[in-house]
């Protein structure tokens, strides 16, 4: 049973008790003095707020609302006044209030739902604030109820260490950002992606996690490797959870499918790793097989032992809490000073009454339900089929969030914006004769060296990075440019040109 009134008074207090205790651990460091008498009154006072705090919680499942806020408020008050005095008490130790902290999240997590503190927070927006601009409400069911994982609390298999603490500060400051858009870019894939991990009962915040980190919501993304779609699936694995090319489409690219197919990646590398996620999610990152031969039988070792994480490489050692940081704060972003937006990711759709393309649709739209970087990353990922620049014919459906569904009936099906947007669409590129063409740039590597081609058969577990490798004169650019390879994508039996080194 949830209870609005206390969730928004816990989220308060776990606010004003994270900044405080920012403030403290900001002057730890060095050897920690013993404690003096005057540290352990504090640490009294730190002890009796935890116990409150759980007492509040108890009081809240019981149904006493009323006393659950007082006794809340009381522990709150123990809470600053101990934090306030704890970095100029000598031999008081700001880590320990630390610990406390992370302990009380713990023990938060799964008690309320998250949804709750969500619409408490859209009340304290001040007016005209960008934050909820991008729809009318969240979805009813963005709940995130489901925080278990084979029985365990999530949070309580995110170890709050050193890589993990690091990952959180990059989120937060240097990536806040790329988090930000990865959230709203979630909102609106959401119904497609969640209910696959639900049917393998999996928690939704690791999802998110994985997602943030891999592509940021980004459908299309393509990476150097060859790893393809929103969840960063390699060809090969990828066949192997039933993502393959169909009429020309490449499935990774598909939300659902790539979500589906992560989730059953997921449920069994923690089968075969009984259940540690962080051998899991390293196995996601550096290969299972290679995770395997490290780990052997010992599969409650921790990723962090070194033995093992001395053998990883540096992406896998920033993957994994990358991706736990960003499970974490989706669990608990009111705790870290963040505020994610509140998005309408509820499905819809419009079936065109006059030929437009997506990117046209952009243009139209502008930036319609408050959404001021225009809607041309949430057309392209909720269309991953279509060419974003080719034309789509009259009667042809459209998925789009359902806030779009009446401004694209006032803005373009009539009247001017689809007439620009279809001016700006069409517009003529002077045409250079071949003869007076520049020649090609070529990288420093390749001038020079290469003239003629040669056939190469793609073979599995082939990269394009690995193929140009071996050619050791070309760059991937090239021999995409060669191939007219889009987003550089290979496949096994595939039939490249590649240059002939002198």
């Amino acid at each position: 049973m949830v209870f609005p009134a206390f969730s928004r008074s816990l989220r308060l207090a776990l606010l004003a008790g994270a900044l405080l205790l920012l403030v403290g651990c900001s002057s730890g460091g060095g050897t920690k003095p013993a404690a003096t008498p005057q540290a352990n009154q504090l640490y009294a006072q730190l002890d009796q707020a935890s116990k409150g705090y759980e007492t509040a919680l108890a009081q809240a499942r019981a149904g006493n609302t009323q006393a659950s806020q007082q006794t809340l408020s009381a522990a709150l008050d123990q809470l600053k006044n101990a934090s306030a005095h704890c970095p100029s008490t000598p031999g008081c130790d700001p880590q320990r209030f630390f610990s406390v902290f992370d302990r009380l999240l713990r023990l938060k997590d799964g008690n309320f739902d998250l949804g709750d503190d969500l619409s408490a927070m859209g009340n304290d927006l001040p007016e005209g604030s960008d934050a909820g601009k991008t729809g009318a409400a969240s979805l009813p069911e963005a709940q995130r109820s489901v925080t278990l994982l084979r029985g365990q609390q999530l949070s309580q298999l995110i170890a709050m260490n050193g890589p993990v603490k690091a990952a959180l500060e990059m989120w937060l400051t240097q990536w806040r950002g790329n988090l930000m858009d990865a959230y709203v870019n979630y909102q609106f894939l959401r119904y497609q992606m969640w209910p696959e991990y639900q049917k393998q009962d999996l928690p939704e915040a690791l999802l998110f996690g994985i997602m943030a980190k891999e592509s940021g919501g980004k459908v299309h993304a393509v990476s150097r490797s060859g790893a393809a779609g929103p969840l960063q699936f390699m060809y090969a694995t990828g066949l192997r959870f039933g993502l393959n090319t169909e009429d020309g489409f490449d499935s990774r690219f598909d939300p659902a499918e790539s979500a589906r197919a992560n989730a059953e990646y997921m449920d069994e590398q923690l089968k075969a790793f009984n259940n540690n996620l962080e051998l899991t999610l390293a196995a996601y990152n550096g290969g299972e097989g290679r995770m395997r031969r490290l780990v052997g039988d010992n599969t409650s070792v921790s990723l962090y032992d070194p033995t093992i994480y001395n053998q990883l490489s540096q992406e896998t050692r920033d993957y994994v809490p990358s991706v736990l940081a960003a499970a974490w704060l989706f669990l608990h972003p009111e705790s870290y000073n963040l505020r994610f937006p509140r998005v309408d990711g509820a499905q819809g759709s419009v079936v065109l009454k006059r030929p437009a393309s997506l990117t046209e649709l952009t243009v139209c739209l502008g930036s319609a339900a408050g959404m001021q970087d225009g809607w041309f990353r949430t057309l392209r990922n909720l269309n991953p089929r279509l060419d974003p620049q080719a034309t789509q014919p009259a009667g042809v459906r459209i998925m789009v969030p359902k806030v779009l569904e009446k401004p694209y009936e006032a803005r373009c099906t009539d009247g001017p914006w689809p007439i620009l947007a279809n001016d700006l669409h069409t517009a003529v590129l002077p045409v250079v004769p071949p003869s007076s063409a520049p020649p090609p740039a070529t990288s420093s590597r390749s001038s020079s060296s290469t003239s003629r081609t040669r056939s190469y058969v793609v073979k599995r577990g082939d990269t394009l990075t690995s193929i140009v490798s071996k050619v050791n004169c070309s760059s991937v650019q090239e021999v995409s440019e060669m191939n007219d390879l889009k987003h550089h994508q290979i496949k096994p039996g595939q039939v490249l040109k590649l240059p002939t080194c002198r």
